[in-house]
């Protein structure tokens, strides 16, 4: 199950390791859609990697401090540093390839 997260505990679990962090919103189509893609990647990485879901519109602070301007946005950070960002619905090959650089 992937985590939701708000501002508050993000950068307590962010900070460390690889992290992919999904910027999504509850309406947006393509978020949904993308939520079975990382389940799935969450299932093949397992513990290699955390994934962070953080609602667009209820963690503002968030979403100023990483200048996302839409979603779904996906950020990868390693060790609190932002390393790659994609925009739009992903497939799961180019996620498990972009997390792997980083591992």
């Amino acid at each position: 199950m992937l985590k939701e997260v708000v501002s508050a505990e993000f950068e307590g679990l962010a900070n460390e390791g690889v992290v992919l962090v999904d910027f999504f919103s509850a309406t947006c189509g393509p978020c949904k859609m993308l939520s079975f893609v990382l389940n799935d990647v969450e299932k093949t990485l397992g513990d290699q990697v955390k994934i962070l879901k953080v609602n667009f519109d209820e963690n503002k602070d968030l979403t100023a401090k990483y200048e996302v301007k839409g979603y779904p946005t996906i950020i990868i950070l390693k060790d609190g540093v932002e390393v790659k960002r994609l925009q739009g619905l992903q497939q799961k090959p180019a996620l498990i390839k972009a997390l792997q650089e980083q591992l």
